[in-house]
């Protein structure tokens, strides 16, 4: 997986399903963007960020999420 999709909406308590239905997409698309194989359009990606108020970047972009990973690893030491 290379975003943290279903992670945000897991720890959420967001079902697919509802989440489909907030954004006007089927649960399919959804489970599409968790697994990586499609990216949500950059209006659907804004919709996602003020769903679940997490910038979309920390969502969706791997360097974005390496990056914090590295300084809360200097922050530990």
């Amino acid at each position: 997986m290379d975003n943290k999709l279903n992670e945000v909406r897991m720890s959420r308590n967001v079902s697919q399903e509802k989440l489909a239905s907030l954004l006007e997409v089927s649960q399919k698309t959804v489970s599409s963007w968790e697994i990586g194989r499609t990216t949500p359009k950059p209006a659907q990606m804004q919709h996602l960020e003020d769903i679940f108020n997490v910038p979309k970047e920390e969502i969706f972009f791997k360097a974005f999420n390496y990056k914090n990973e590295l300084n809360s690893k200097k922050e530990v030491v």
